[in-house]
């Protein structure tokens, strides 16, 4: 897997006597090997997500939502958001919040600007991070497995990912808290 390549090199010989050869001639050899790797990685190289950053485990698919089931969530999601930025911001100021045709834009002197806003054809919430970058969100619900009452399940919107909540991310960053009660199915 590995080729060979040989290079001369010029070498410069210092004689007294005269030399009928050039010194440009000789050469000395030098063996290089080139390294010749595939489109994968190595399999030292692959990263394997790590579960003890997110204390949500993805174990299925985003909820397939109609059209008014996702408009429901998240505005539903986006207007309680909207309302403790507003608390948040009249207790301790340093922010602005500007809602307006699904679209969040959180301004914090601090750390940069927040963007939210609802993607419709996916089905998911779009997030713009200045710290932890782009991310989406779809809706999933855990704890509706065979096993499981029907119905009893919850749902989260949920970067699939790495398996992390927008509402646990929004508390990490900007440090609103979002009732519990919110995330239900």
């Amino acid at each position: 897997m590995r080729d060979r390549v040989s290079i001369r090199l010029p070498s410069q010989t210092i004689s007294k006597r005269p030399n009928p050869v050039p010194a440009w001639s000789q050469s000395r050899l030098i063996h290089s090997t080139r390294a010749c790797y595939g489109i994968l990685p190595k399999p030292m190289d692959t990263k394997q997500p790590d579960e003890s950053t997110s204390k949500n485990s993805i174990e299925g698919k985003p909820v397939e939502l109609s059209m008014d089931d996702y408009n429901e969530r998240a505005n539903i999601y986006l207007d309680t958001l909207v309302v403790r930025l507003e608390e948040m911001q009249e207790k301790q100021g340093g922010f602005e919040v500007d809602f307006s045709a699904g679209v969040m834009e959180i301004e914090i002197a601090s750390k940069g600007t927040y963007v939210l806003n609802k993607q419709p054809p996916n089905r998911q919430i779009w997030l713009s991070s200045p710290i932890s970058g782009p991310k989406r969100y779809d809706w999933v619900v855990k704890g509706e497995g065979m096993h499981d009452k029907a119905g009893a399940g919850q749902g989260e919107w949920i970067y699939l990912r790495d398996g992390s909540s927008l509402t646990d991310l929004l508390r990490k960053e900007i440090g609103v808290a979002m009732d519990d009660g919110l995330a239900e199915a």
